[in-house]
């Protein structure tokens, strides 16, 4: 069978199972739709966890990235990975203690404030949203190419897959899609991987492999690669580009970034005992791990094969997976000196190709010449990656406004029913907002989530750090914090990115941080803040102060066990 009637049959076994996980895990009280039940066992909840965060920023993107930033692309594998230790160490356990269905929840609550509640149920928003807007553009980019159909098109049919189970299901319906999801996605990454291993260096371990050394020649791959760099004109593949500052704020801000996801931090909800939330943590380490230690031999396998089949070649004998990524637009050939070969070079005025990153997890085993099925598999792999992370999001875009708003905020009277039934209108909402930020091309997706980690930081970090630890920290100073905090990162963000690009340069970054690591200044300016503010204000109820100690101390509390 060819590429794709082999992406049609996977994707399409892998949509029916997300279905039917759906229909038999389906929601029926609100306690299942926001947490699950609070029944999820840890095994179970660690791999939905990995599926929730293993985003298609992980999956697709940030592979490709590192192929193209070499060194200066493990910033996301160190910000990714380590923002777990935090999650594990400082948020899991507390958070899953204090019992609170939502983020917002514990603000709310902590910080006595109805207006806390409602700046972080924004803040919630817009950084799902902006998270979200990366997961639909990547379901996209893989029908675009694989389904030849236009990216809208593409988009309104991922639409269609996560209304269906995250409406119908909540969050017990995503949880257990999620595991599925894992499964799919893991195993559609690692097995080009082991392919191109055994090709490129004799071994099945992708890990070995990447550092190993081609079979015919005996040159290691990554002394192979630097090599056609330098060629090239590339700035040499091991080598970093970007000032320690940068790389400081930018590993920093994923860090704490992902300790501060509203979407990451609900899992915890979702197991019955505190321990549990832990012991979830630890096992979704475990299958992060496997993906993101086989990202940097992906990256490797991925740029090597590229450079060996593309540069200095005749565009004429391009096969034909180069010709169907051009029909998406993601890349682009402009034959300069009309000699009909293409300039692959570094000098960006010579250069002839453009090749956007985030198609080379997807193109690799095109372009390795590997069977049509293993093509289709990770096609089904970067669906089930965007999916499982768009959905996560929208429930937190639906609790938000269902729970926090309307319940807590403006309707506490409201019936279960009632609530449930708001819950799955704003999912319904939700999910044709993120098809709507999907269309709109928000570029390179891990580009786009690594601003939704900064605002992350900058917003839910300190005031869950501070609420958890500090006894003295009051509403006034949390809602300043916020406010502060994630205004700065998005006004950064905003300005070189959107408004003025073209001052988007080191030299013009402040101290020469990038808006990718503006994330961490805005999460230090929060904690100045709050802490600043609440030394001049009211000193919280005797009883929250209460409540703090007995979060840190043996045993239950909170709301819900």
């Amino acid at each position: 069978m060819d590429v794709r009637t082999w992406t049609f049959v996977l994707v399409g076994l892998s949509f029916a199972l997300y279905i039917g996980v759906a229909i038999w895990s389906r929601a029926r009280s609100t306690k299942d739709f926001y947490v699950a039940g609070t029944g999820v066992s840890p095994l179970a909840n660690g791999m939905a966890t990995a599926a929730d965060w293993m985003s298609a920023a992980s999956f697709i993107s940030m592979a490709g990235l590192i192929s193209f930033l070499g060194y200066d692309g493990s910033v996301y594998l160190m910000g990714w990975t380590g923002g777990y230790v935090l999650l594990a160490l400082l948020l899991a356990p507390y958070l899953r203690k204090f019992g609170a269905y939502t983020v917002p929840d514990f603000v709310g609550d902590r910080y006595y404030s109805q207006v806390a509640r409602i700046v972080a149920v924004v803040c919630a928003i817009f950084v799902s949203f902006t998270y979200v807007s990366g997961q639909m553009r990547g379901v996209g980019i893989v029908f675009s190419r694989f389904l030849e159909v236009d990216v809208t098109v593409g988009v309104v049919i991922g639409m269609a897959v996560v209304f269906f189970y995250a409406v119908l299901g909540g969050m017990k319906g995503i949880t257990y899609t999620q595991v599925a999801q894992y499964c799919v996605l893991i195993f559609a990454y690692m097995v080009p991987a082991i392919f191109l291993a055994v090709m490129l260096s004799g071994t099945p371990i992708p890990q070995l492999g990447f550092g190993g050394a081609d079979p015919e020649s005996g040159v290691f791959l990554l002394d192979k690669l630097d090599g056609l760099h330098r060629e090239l004109g590339f700035a040499a593949y091991t080598d970093g580009t970007k000032s320690m500052i940068d790389v400081f704020f930018i590993t920093a801000a994923l860090m704490v970034g992902t300790a501060g996801l509203p979407h990451v931090i609900i899992r915890f909800y979702t197991v019955p005992k505190v321990r549990d939330a832990r012991v979830s943590v630890g096992w979704a380490l475990l299958f992060i791990a496997i993906l993101y230690t086989t990202a940097p031999a992906i990256a490797v396998f991925a740029r090597a094969n590229l450079l060996d089949t593309v540069a200095g070649q005749p565009y004429d004998a391009m096969p034909e997976w180069f010709n169907k990524w051009e029909d998406t637009g993601l890349i682009t050939f402009e034959d300069h000196d009309q000699d009909g070969n293409i300039l692959y070079v570094g000098d960006a005025e010579r250069n002839e190709l453009t090749v956007n990153p985030d198609i080379m997890v997807l193109a690799n085993p095109e372009i390795s010449r590997l069977p049509n099925w293993v093509v289709g598999l990770v096609a089904a792999g970067g669906l089930a990656a965007a999916l499982s992370t768009a959905a996560g999001l929208l429930l937190v875009v639906s609790a938000a406004i269902s729970h926090d708003l309307l319940k807590r905020a403006f309707r506490p009277d409201i019936s279960e029913r009632g609530e449930l039934v708001a819950a799955r209108i704003s999912a319904a909402l939700a999910v044709v907002a993120a098809g709507l930020l999907g269309i709109s091309d928000p570029g390179f997706v891990a580009q786009v989530v690594a601003f939704a980690f900064g605002l992350a930081a900058s917003s839910f970090f300190p005031v869950i750090i501070l609420g958890t630890f500090t006894r003295s920290m009051n509403r006034e100073g949390a809602i300043a914090g916020m406010l502060s905090g994630i205004t700065f990162t998005a006004a950064y963000i905003i300005y070189f990115r959107f408004v003025n690009p073209g001052a988007d340069t080191p030299e013009n970054w402040w101290f020469g941080i990038s808006p990718e690591g503006i994330g961490t200044v805005g999460m230090l300016l929060n904690f100045a803040v709050a802490l600043g503010v609440s030394r001049f204000t009211p000193a919280p109820p005797a009883h929250i102060r209460d409540l703090v100690d007995r979060i840190r101390s043996p045993g239950d509390v909170g709301k819900t066990g």
